[in-house]
């Protein structure tokens, strides 16, 4: 099974008055669907745009693996565990909610900021909080989310390249930038696949392009 939802089909969110836009694909904040709380693992798939000097006000979290991916600009970072950082294009950001953390999200920069940012349900909820950043993530190197019970894999490809999609029970497929084909569907930017119980898929790039590729245990 190979499910599609398009970028113009996500759910609009934010307050653009204040520099804020968000896309969402799933359930989130004011929207509910009934039909379309999770797949497997993941909560929540937001694509954020801050307008210079925009941001979200400091804001709890718990029991929650989030990911952010940004794509263009830098997204100030600052949480109740006392990190501070600044995360940039092609830079990998976890924060492990744990028991409870408190974090703010901000656009410091003079240029606007897009990031994507994923929630994922860990196996087993309590701890303690934890943050991870890895920087120039490099291209095919996963990233492990035991947590979660998830692998992340980022994907760049050049034109006509290909790349495996896992055979694994549940692939969440994000086209961060340019256009791939999965089997018979052609994804643009934007676009996600909800793949289960499929084997021998392979992406197939027409011209460059970036994909956040979610490997889930189901």
């Amino acid at each position: 099974m190979i499910s599609v939802q398009r970028a113009d089909d996500r759910y609009t969110g934010g307050d653009e008055a204040v520099g804020i836009l968000s896309r969402h694909a799933f359930s989130f904040g004011s929207f509910y669907d009934p039909d379309n709380l999770r797949f497997d693992a993941i909560l929540a798939c937001n694509e954020e745009r801050l307008a210079p000097g925009a941001g979200f006000d400091e804001h709890p979290h718990s029991h929650t693996e989030i990911v952010t991916w940004v794509v263009e600009g830098e997204l100030t970072h600052r949480d109740s565990a006392g990190h501070a950082t600044v995360v940039r294009a092609g830079d990998l950001q976890h924060l492990s909610a744990a028991a409870g953390v408190r974090h703010v999200e901000r656009n410091d920069g003079d240029v606007p900021l897009t990031f994507l940012q994923m929630w994922l349900s860990p196996l087993s909820p309590g701890g303690e909080p934890s943050y991870t950043i890895v920087s120039g993530i490099a291209d095919s190197t996963p990233y492990a989310l035991p947590e979660a019970g998830a692998m992340l894999h980022v994907r760049r490809l050049g034109e006509g390249e290909r790349a495996a999609v896992p055979d694994a029970a549940r692939v969440y497929v994000h086209v961060v930038a340019g256009g791939v084909r999965i089997g018979d569907e052609e994804l643009g930017p934007g676009d996600s696949a909800r793949i289960a119980e499929e084997e021998g898929l392979e992406l197939v790039a027409a011209g460059t392009a970036e994909v956040l590729i979610w490997e889930l245990s189901a």
